[in-house]
């Protein structure tokens, strides 16, 4: 990976750590409640990280020959399948117990969210776990 990639890469985690942040979304309360329907305040965020998505994926290669940073565009193909769904289910149990998903659990440590620790090696577990099963 090239230095400017890296650099890249390293501006763009920190502006996304810090929307997380802003959002409240390093609040595991904030993401329960709003799962709960209790709070509808983060339908904001949801939208607005739609378009830039739609915006990213869809759009910016038709629009560019090829990315700013790196040589093509790249696509990764991810079927539907018994291990996608079963994924998606555990991911969204565990997000709805603990009220936070991978990137506001690390922008978490940041604003000092010790407890999120817990939730991070419950990650990595089932991360390890996981590669160890596909093998």
């Amino acid at each position: 990976m090239k230095i400017s990639s890296m650099i890249a890469v390293v501006v763009a985690g920190a502006l996304f750590g810090f929307g997380l942040s802003h959002a409240t979304m390093t609040k595991p309360e904030v993401i329960l409640s709003f799962l709960r329907f209790q709070d509808f305040g983060l339908f904001g965020v949801l939208g607005a990280a739609s378009i830039v998505a739609l915006l990213s994926y869809q759009l910016l290669p038709r629009m560019m020959k090829k990315p700013l940073l790196e040589g093509t565009f790249s696509k990764r193909v991810s079927p539907m399948n018994r291990d996608t769904l079963l994924g998606a289910a555990i991911f969204g149990v565990g997000w709805g117990t603990c009220g936070v998903c991978p990137g506001p659990a690390i922008a978490g440590l940041g604003v000092g969210n010790w407890p999120l620790v817990i939730v991070l090696v419950a990650m990595f577990a089932g991360a390890y776990v996981q590669g160890r099963l596909q093998k």
